[in-house]
């Protein structure tokens, strides 16, 4: 059955109870749309690979490749790194597990997730700070991705060297070409919904796998079937594994917005087993291969010449052969767009329409999310270092006292009973609405875990211990929601079933 393009929704006439025909109560059309609504859990269709796939291409993305190379560069061995990034591995492959199970059992999306422990309003706190950093990050990796297609461009057709001289708000003619092209490409997969991003993402996993995995297998062989496997610099006992912890902390930092909003994607696995099954092969096992893969390239390129690359590509430029170039250019492109897609429009995209959902459905908000990508002009981000530092670097330490608020109150406090539809009520009674659809006491636990978490992360004083600023963040924010929280409650659980829609429909 061929995909259309996702149409405009009506809000104010949510699904009806199946067993009595009658609509559900007290449905707010300022909280629910059919964007917002519980996935029903029959014909759910992320399975396994679906999720192998994801996280193939997040795990394999070019920058990914440049944290662990940039590793190596800093003097840690082959060995260490592999080590760090496996316990980082499995860190992750737990964590994502919690916020899976989540969106599995509930069928929500990351904002209307948050209203359980945030309370209905209170919940675009986390919601907006989560989509912050996704629109910025969609906008400096669509600009990327131009940069690769602009270098592919030139070697293919090098007379179009000619536009990319000239400079309209920071950026050459060809370098606008090439930046609304790819914008144009992720907004026509975007606007057929999760179903088509589903079938990207499985398309694009495979060929960044097989790309990778072979330009490691040529640099290999190129090195003589020998490579270094670290710089030569030593380090004692103490201060490799210090090294290793903080590689693999800061691993886990980088995959702090997915851990966090996991749940957009999860929403749409029929199971458990599901969710657990397909983390496995895409994170651990994903991570080990990436690692090594990782390792391969940069110790080869050092063997042969002692130079230290920065990612990938720098050895797809060097390719002799054009053809080879443009198939390593475009395997990276489709990547690019994968990861963005999946890390940075999705999240926006739900936050968006959960901000107005009489006005804006999962298509529309993509638009304007994609559109202020492009306002903000993403390459004056990029070429910052103090906007990338301070500003997403700041917001990013927010990301674990959230995620800690979040889980706590999930597992520890209500052991995962939740009135579903009372999640899009604003009746003063509702189990959410807190005091004036705000809940203090997970503020009370976020404002001082946030800044704490903020300030181990930028300031210098504290460098050593930043790469841990998620931990510290999660934990102090989780302990303090749950010694605050009403854990004597008798927390009631229905079923969101009945105002439920397909999961194909977004």
């Amino acid at each position: 059955m061929a995909l259309t393009p996702i149409t405009g929704v009506t809000p104010l006439d949510p699904p009806t109870d199946a067993a009595t025909n009658v609509a559900p109560a007290s449905l707010s059309p300022r909280l629910y749309s059919t964007d917002l609504a519980p996935t029903r859990q029959a014909g759910r269709r992320w399975g396994r690979y679906s999720l192998f796939a994801l996280w193939t291409n997040d795990v394999h993305n070019i920058a990914n490749y440049s944290f662990a190379i940039g590793l190596f560069a800093l003097g840690m061995s082959g060995a260490q790194i592999l080590s760090a990034l496996a316990l980082g591995a499995l860190l992750i492959y737990g964590l994502m597990n919690l916020s899976g199970y989540m969106g599995q059992k509930t069928g929500l999306p990351f904002p209307v997730m948050c209203r359980i422990a945030f309370g209905i309003h209170g919940a675009q706190l986390p919601a907006l700070v989560r989509a912050v950093i996704a629109i910025a990050w969609f906008g400096i990796q669509t600009y990327l991705a131009s940069v690769v297609l602009r270098v592919l461009l030139t070697a293919v057709f090098p007379g179009l060297a000619a536009y990319d001289q000239d400079s309209l708000l920071g950026l050459s003619s060809l370098g606008w070409i090439t930046f609304l092209a790819i914008w144009c490409v992720q907004l026509l997969i975007f606007a057929y919904g999760m179903e088509m991003v589903r079938r990207y993402e499985s398309f694009a996993g495979p060929v960044i796998l097989v790309t990778v995995a072979a330009l490691a297998a040529w640099m290999y062989w190129r090195a003589g079937l020998d490579i270094a496997w670290s710089t030569g610099s030593q380090a004692s006992a103490s201060e490799m594994w210090l090294k290793v912890f903080s590689g693999a902390a800061l691993w886990v930092s980088l995959y702090g917005t997915m851990i966090l909003n996991f749940c957009d994607f999860a929403r749409n696995c029929p199971d458990k087993r599901t969710i657990s099954q397909g983390n496995f092969w895409g994170l651990p096992v994903n991570m080990l291969l990436f690692g090594l893969i990782a390792v391969v390239l940069a110790g080869a390129q050092f063997s042969i010449d002692g130079r230290l690359i920065q990612s990938p590509t720098d050895i797809v430029a060097a390719l002799p052969e054009t053809g080879f170039l443009v198939l390593g250019c475009l395997a990276f492109l489709i990547v690019t767009v994968a990861v963005n897609i999946m890390a940075n429009f999705v999240a926006p995209a739900y936050v968006l329409t959960n901000l107005a959902p009489r006005t804006l459905n999962f298509r529309s908000a993509g638009l304007l999310s994609a559109t202020i990508a492009v306002v903000i002009l993403p390459w004056h981000l990029y070429n910052s270092p103090g906007v990338i530092l301070y500003f997403l670097g700041g917001l990013g330490a927010l990301l674990g006292p959230l995620y800690g608020i979040i889980i706590v109150d999930y597992y520890l406090v209500r052991r995962g009973r939740l009135n579903l539809p009372e999640l899009y009520s604003e009746s003063r009674e509702a189990a959410y609405h807190y005091r004036g659809g705000v809940n203090l006491r997970a503020l009370a636990a976020f404002i001082p875990a946030a800044a704490i978490a903020a300030l181990l992360a930028l300031l210098p004083a504290f460098e050593s211990l930043s790469p841990f600023s998620w931990f510290f963040g999660a934990g102090l924010a989780g302990l303090i929601h749950f010694a605050l929280a009403d854990r004597q409650a008798n927390y009631l659980e229905v079923s969101g079933e009945s105002i439920a829609v397909d999961s194909t429909g977004h």
